[in-house]
């Protein structure tokens, strides 16, 4: 199902526009993040895709229909949306009776529909007689994405599907919505964590001020420095540290680190700068191998912390709500600077030292072993840093997560 915006304009009343000519569009089976500020109408648009509102001038097109001439529970069937407070959309008595809710509302009950929620329940671990409403946040939140889940709809609009989730929950939702378009579900989410978006999008759409500033394949939009700038976007922090690495070293320029995207990117282009088969070796050690799937950080059978230079471990994970896992027995508090001179609980990006003596030794290869294999580990430590709170620590989450219910600890 292809969806088409042409030239859109929106406003909630005559004195406030919202969007200001909006065109852009969705294929069939694309998985799109829609970034931006707060009040840049991302939300406003989300509910222009599924019907909720309608354009005051321009065209939404659902596979060449305007959605005027289209009810809203036609296009129900079709789109399914998960608003941004799970309370705007939970209205049953019962977890069973708000997941069936749907099926009723478009006349699908029957034993296909009782399946499919009883697989949902069980998916996500829910208790079917629980009451909604005495949820937590999180909860109710999951509870919300369940409930279009279940409907199978072949697109599906989300609205910050991580929001009041601790890291646990936010891995299992976008397990839950990867595997959707594994499956061929067009997915499009409204998202703020740049890192979730670099993790699962393959095209990003920029909005600032009622605008599409930008959009196109996800790391040629969160690499381009104007549109970061004009959308005050942070981007992932292995992106952060390859644009700021040739700044520091011009030498740089045009090599594998001004290229890395991800944590697998960076580690080859530091071991093609270094050129060191010791330091690769050595890098294998310290690291356990955790590099070896293109696909993302996979961690070696066995290995469970990641190792700095003291001995020390990894200081944990965030989860992309910004608080702490609460599965990562780790706390930057309670360690010193892992021997990389960075403070604890900093960004790399925090101790330009650090930096700047990495950037002048992977643009000088040809140092002698004894004085660019220390300095090197040195920079390869400032890079694990990295995992603390990008792709990798979500891995090591993910990995103690399986392991404590393996044994049969899950809280």
């Amino acid at each position: 199902m292809t969806i088409e915006f042409r030239d859109v304009h929106a406003s909630y009343d005559a004195n406030t526009p919202i969007l200001k000519g909006v065109s852009f569009t969705v294929e069939n089976g694309e998985f799109v993040a829609f970034v931006g500020t707060n009040g840049a109408g991302k939300s406003t648009t989300m509910r222009l895709v599924n019907g909720l509102l309608k354009p005051e001038s321009g065209q939404v097109l659902i596979d060449g229909v305007p959605t005027t001439q289209l009810k809203t529970s036609e296009l129900a069937r079709r789109v399914g949306f998960l608003f941004q407070n799970p309370d705007s959309q939970i209205c049953s008595p019962t977890v069973r009776e708000e997941l069936l809710f749907g099926f009723k509302a478009l006349g699908m009950m029957g034993e296909d529909a009782e399946r499919r929620v009883d697989g949902i329940i069980e998916t996500f671990g829910f208790n079917p007689d629980d009451d909604p409403f005495l949820l937590n946040r999180g909860t109710r939140q999951l509870l919300a994405l369940a409930s279009i889940v279940v409907l199978e709809t072949p697109v599906v609009v989300l609205d910050e599907p991580t929001t009041g989730l601790d890291f646990r929950e936010c891995v299992k939702v976008m397990d839950i919505i990867a595997e959707l378009h594994r499956n061929g579900t067009t997915v499009i989410m409204v998202c703020h964590d740049m890192e979730v978006v670099a993790d699962f999008a393959e095209r990003v759409i920029v909005m600032s001020d009622g605008q599409v500033v930008d959009e196109g394949p996800t790391f040629t939009v969160l690499r381009n420095r104007a549109t970061l700038e004009r959308a005050s976007l942070v981007p992932p922090q292995i992106v952060d540290i390859s644009l700021a690495l040739p700044l520091m070293q011009a030498s740089l320029a045009g090599t594998g680190v001004a290229r890395a995207n991800t944590l697998n990117d960076m580690q080859r282009a530091v071991l093609a700068q270094v050129g060191s088969p010791r330091v690769a070796g050595m890098l294998g050690a310290r690291l356990g191998d955790e590099f070896a799937d293109d696909e993302g950080p996979v961690a070696a059978p066995g290995v469970q912390e990641l190792a700095f230079s003291d001995g020390g471990a990894s200081r944990g994970a965030r989860a992309s709500s910004g608080k702490d896992a609460d599965d990562v027995q780790a706390s930057s508090s309670q360690e010193d600077d892992g021997g990389n001179g960075m403070a604890p609980g900093s960004s790399p990006l925090a101790n330009l030292d650090d930096l700047d003596r990495a950037a002048d030794l992977i643009s000088e290869p040809d140092l002698p072993p004894a004085t660019a294999e220390p300095e090197a580990l040195r920079y390869l430590d400032v890079t694990a840093q990295m995992l603390k709170s990008s792709a990798g620590s979500k891995a090591r989450v993910r990995m103690r997560i399986d392991k404590r219910e393996s044994e049969g600890e899950t809280r």
